[in-house]
């Protein structure tokens, strides 16, 4: 696609095809978003109907292609930049002479002028090529855009300046069609440029290898990584990067920062997932693959980003609907100047020029480039610290944002809670511990798993299958397993399942850890009491947010005694936090918020509290529920990348709306003023050119400026484990 009219064309022409329920063209990805009935939407029947208008319409490229298809645009517009720049600046030249009154014959002015046309000829062909065949196309799709009126703003100089030639005028105008190419070219150029380097926030997301070791009959054998499913065993080695998702065999050292960002290695133990583009840090392990390619987090990531740049926010509709009408507004004025000031009593050669000055001042360049370059470049920069979007619209909420909202395990807590003390009914001490052992496992909860851990440690078990399991999100699981019941679970949980608590299981000096419930048959099995330690930088963060303007609160459906300790550990008033809450109650007290919303939460029970608020945030170590549901992901654990985030977030929406509201206000006004006064063509042509690199440029702001500086050292293991930075 050549621009913004080219996508509004293509979007037109799908969007008239029967089973097309919503269809979306962005043009700085050259990517297409289309919903509707399968048949309809499928590839090989809109194929043809773009093919017809002279697109190709493809699969979604790999973002490899992009970079190469990228710098192939940059090359194809440089070399006709080149020609338009050689020849051009011999056409003005001449016209200079000429306007100057240089020649003190007039016979050698229009030899001159002749000399002048001859040179822009390549210009005006080769050179202005892509305007005319974009325009075309345009017209077919019964979407005229702006390159029909630079078409025709380049056709109708030449025009005027044959016709004032063949008169025996000097006065001719080739200089406004050579500048009208050469400096939208220019402008195409600084444009694709600043495309580049926003789709080049894709690359902040790692890149496996393509092969890797695996293990089968009876040996290790090297496969092409699509080669390789789910379930089978492949080798690590320590400092190469993971190439698929999966749960390692041994415990391990693993660099995360080219994922997530973390400058120091996080220990990961036997069992736990690990995900592609990490690396270990130290020996070699084995991994089991749960993710083929196509399925990793990786890739999600990617195809999660790519689907947010295919799509439109608020802003960028406002800017499509507005450049719609301008350009069929701006030709009808256009073609209507010329009989309008013939009747006012204009000349024939005065009424061209004024005709042909609409013709190029009213060109939607601007508008058209005004969001989406500001949307891309403010989408990369969230990017790089650490948030991918998922949702069109979420860049722009995230800039209105008044209250965050948060979830405390695994959120504003590293998610894994150590057990600080446990008790169990008489002489039950060990049937609790192999009943937790069966249990645990059954619920995704932070607080299960890390029992579930525990308990495996404590009394390894085999492999069982359960009969049934009712998981009931934040507040418990129940399990029928070899003919038995277990319950595990929250206070309010068993009391559900009219199981009695005794009052001794309560016990007063660890209010502040969260608990835990077991029960079998017989009743009250077992109390476990565990406690969860907040990221080192949450508070920081959250002051970060409160001194920011933000209303910030932490809703959890823990006890309020293990919610007011991390509220008092973090520095967040205890108003401020909300306890033992259901997933339905965390929604309801969501929309009783200032508006609009962010929540940041992790588990199955925040599933509800992400669609609720206006924009949903998943963190690093998210359940799958919660990453499906949420607008936003953050590949660093912790929050502390989420006060910069927002800033960006603001940034891109001021620079958006800047863009829209400076692009209108040009194309109204010079559209009014070259209608009632003469402009001359050629300034009408620098006008317009000035526009468009403006709203450009000041979208590349966001793409250039270089992030904020962190504290970045290197970092190592001491022979303990114990993590030493250095400078």
């Amino acid at each position: 696609m050549w621009c913004t009219s080219c996508a509004l064309a293509v979007e037109g022409t799908v969007a008239r095809h029967a089973g097309v329920e919503s269809v979306s063209v962005h043009y700085p990805s050259a990517t297409l978003w289309i919903a509707g009935e399968p048949r309809a939407i499928a590839l090989e029947t809109l194929a043809p109907r773009i093919k017809r208008l002279g697109y190709r319409l493809t699969a979604l490229e790999p973002t490899s292609d992009t970079h190469a298809r990228l710098e192939q645009e940059s090359r194809y517009l440089s070399l006709r930049l080149a020609v338009g720049a050689l020849f051009g600046m011999w056409t003005m030249l001449a016209s200079i002479v000429i306007y100057a009154g240089a020649l003190p014959d007039p016979t050698l002015e229009r030899v001159l002028a002749w000399i002048s046309g001859a040179f822009s000829l390549p210009v005006i062909t080769f050179a202005g090529w892509p305007f005319y065949l974009a325009g075309w196309r345009t017209l077919r799709a019964r979407r005229p855009g702006m390159d029909v009126l630079v078409s025709l703003g380049v056709l109708a100089a030449v025009g005027v300046s044959l016709g004032l030639l063949l008169r025996g005028s000097a006065e001719v105008y080739f200089d406004t069609a050579v500048m009208l190419i050469v400096l939208l070219l220019g402008g195409r150029l600084v444009e694709t440029l600043c495309r580049h380097r926003g789709l080049k926030a894709l690359d902040v997301l790692p890149s496996a290898a393509e092969e890797a070791s695996v293990w089968r009959g009876e040996a290790w054998q090297t496969c092409a990584l699509a080669d390789i499913r789910p379930g089978e065993r492949i080798r690590l080695t320590a400092g190469e990067p993971i190439p698929l998702d999966g749960v390692l065999e041994t415990s391990a050292w693993v660099d995360t920062a080219s994922l997530t960002g973390e400058s120091l290695p996080r220990y990961v133990a036997a069992s736990e997932e690990v995900y592609a583009g990490c690396r270990l840090s130290r020996a070699e392990s084995t991994l089991v693959v749960t993710q083929a390619v196509g399925s990793r987090r990786l890739d999600q990531l990617r195809e999660q980003m790519r689907h947010y740049q295919a799509q439109k926010g608020e802003l960028q509709k406002l800017a499509d609907r507005f450049a719609a009408w301008l350009s069929p507004a701006a030709l009808a004025v256009g073609l209507a100047t010329f009989p309008v000031a013939l009747l006012l009593g204009l000349g024939v050669e005065e009424a061209l020029v004024r005709a042909l000055s609409v013709l190029v001042v009213a060109c939607p360049c601007a508008v058209g480039l005004a969001v989406p370059l500001a949307s891309l470049a403010g989408s990369g920069r969230l990017l790089q610290q650490g948030i991918a979007l998922r949702d069109p619209a979420a860049l722009e909420r995230l800039a209105q944002v008044r209250t965050i909202a948060f979830d405390k395990t695994g959120t504003l807590t590293q998610g894994k809670p150590r057990l600080v003390r446990w008790q169990a009914r008489e002489g039950g001490d060990k049937i609790a511990v192999k009943a937790l052992a069966r249990i645990a496992p059954c619920s995704t909860h932070p607080l299960a798993q890390a029992l579930a851990r525990w308990a495996e440690r404590e009394a390894p078990t085999q492999a069982f299958e359960p009969e049934q399991i009712d998981d009931v999100p934040g507040q418990g699981v129940k399990v029928r397993l070899d003919g038995e019941t277990l319950w595990l679970g929250s206070r309010a949980f068993l009391a559900h399942a009219n199981i009695e608590v005794p009052a001794e299981a309560e016990q007063e000096d660890h209010a502040e850890a969260s608990e835990v419930l077991l029960a079998d048959a017989q009743g009250f099995l077992a109390g476990f009491y565990l406690f969860d330690t907040p990221y080192a930088d949450t508070a920081q963060s959250l002051g970060a947010l409160a001194t920011a303007g933000y209303w910030v609160a932490m809703i959890s459906g823990d006890r309020p005694g293990a919610v007011f300790a991390v509220a008092d550990a973090v520095g967040l008033a205890r108003s401020a936090c909300y306890a033992e809450r259901t997933p339905e109650a965390k929604a309801r007290l969501l929309e009783g918020l200032p508006a609009p919303t962010l929540f940041v939460g992790d588990g199955v029970n925040d599933a509800l509290s992400l669609a609720a608020a206006d924009v949903g945030m998943a963190p690093a170590n998210a359940s799958p529920a919660a990453r499906e549901g949420a607008a936003a992901h953050l590949l660093v654990p912790g929050i502390a990348r989420l006060p910069q985030a927002l800033r960006d977030a603001r940034a891109a929406r001021r620079v958006m709306v800047q863009n829209l509201v400076l692009s209108a206000l040009y194309n109204t006004l010079a559209l009014g003023l070259v209608i009632v006064m003469a402009i001359p063509p050629l300034v009408a042509v620098l006008a317009m050119v000035a526009s468009s690199l403006s709203v450009t440029l000041n979208a590349a702001r966001l793409a250039w400026r270089e992030p904020p500086e962190e504290a970045v050292g290197e970092h190592s293991l001491s022979e303990d484990g114990t993590r030493v930075a250095q400078r």
